[in-house]
């Protein structure tokens, strides 16, 4: 007998991660993988099998789950940020793919709401709508310029507000080789990518917030501390020499390529009616 189709329906909307210990996706010890027999005794996880307590995939997948009647679902992103990144601002878009589910059409306001109180002060999503199969893809693959709001602290030189006034919306290419930290996942190579520095405030205690919208792709936090030189130029030598590093980091819009908002890219429509993304394969 052969096996029956999947029935995959598809959810759309954004979420903002309003704290620095929340993952984007479920992760999983590296050294168990989570296998519910090697993560008994795993001395990395202590047997939880991950290394977070929880991730956005799964605050807003148990409750969409449980409003389709399905415990199957994956989470589609457009891109993502580091684990200590917040994503503020209208958010990041991100597609639900559940599979199986019993209920066709839940209340998706309901379930947004739902959502939103479980998660006050950590996570919020907005939007929810019903999205067809190509959604996925277009979010997976879209190449996005991104904005971000970063604390800097200053840890050689002193800040030239003036000299930094000057280099202003100014677009700069950086050269970054794979920064230490990625260096098991990303291939070892240079890279280059444009970047904008769009505010500089100073704050007390040697410090500044520093506001820059950049290609996708780039490595932020070692643009802000140049790496030892693997990314160059860096904040500090565009600031006249400074020593910098990144205390924290906020994503603040997710944008077109070129930087424009990404509801103005030409062809864009607005969310498809409920019940528009069932889908059989």
């Amino acid at each position: 007998m052969a096996n029956r189709p999947q029935t995959k329906v598809f959810v759309e909307g954004r979420y903002r991660k309003l704290t620095r210990d929340l993952p984007q996706t479920v992760f999983h010890c590296p050294d168990c993988k989570g296998h519910p027999r090697r993560r008994r005794g795993c001395a990395k996880c202590e047997g939880f099998g991950k290394l977070t307590r929880d991730s956005v995939q799964e605050l807003v997948g148990w409750v969409l789950g449980k409003g389709f009647g399905t415990r199957k679902h994956k989470f589609h992103g457009s891109g993502r940020e580091d684990v200590d990144v917040r994503m503020l601002g209208r958010g990041r878009p991100f597609v639900l793919e559940l599979i199986n589910p019993s209920i066709a059409q839940p209340d998706l306001a309901a379930l947004e709401t739902l959502v939103n109180e479980r998660n006050a002060g950590r996570l919020e999503v907005e939007g929810l709508h019903f999205a067809e199969k190509e959604r996925v893809r277009v979010l997976k693959e879209g190449k996005h310029a991104k904005r971000y709001s970063a604390r800097v602290r200053i840890d050689t030189g002193s800040l030239d507000l003036d000299a930094a006034l000057g280099i202003l919306g100014e677009r700069f290419t950086l050269q970054q080789q794979t920064p230490e930290r990625v260096a098991h996942r990303r291939a070892d190579k240079v890279r280059e990518r444009w970047i904008e520095l769009e505010s500089v405030e100073p704050l007390e205690d040697g410090h500044a917030q520093v506001t820059v919208l950049t290609e996708h792709g780039t490595y932020v936090k070692e643009f802000i501390s140049g790496e030892v030189g693997k990314t160059a130029p860096s904040l500090g030598e565009l600031l006249g020499g400074l020593g910098c590093t990144c205390e924290e980091l906020d994503v603040l819009e997710i944008l077109q390529e070129d930087g424009a908002p990404l509801e103005e890219r030409p062809g864009w429509k607005a969310p498809t009616p409920f019940g528009a993304g069932l889908d059989e394969s």
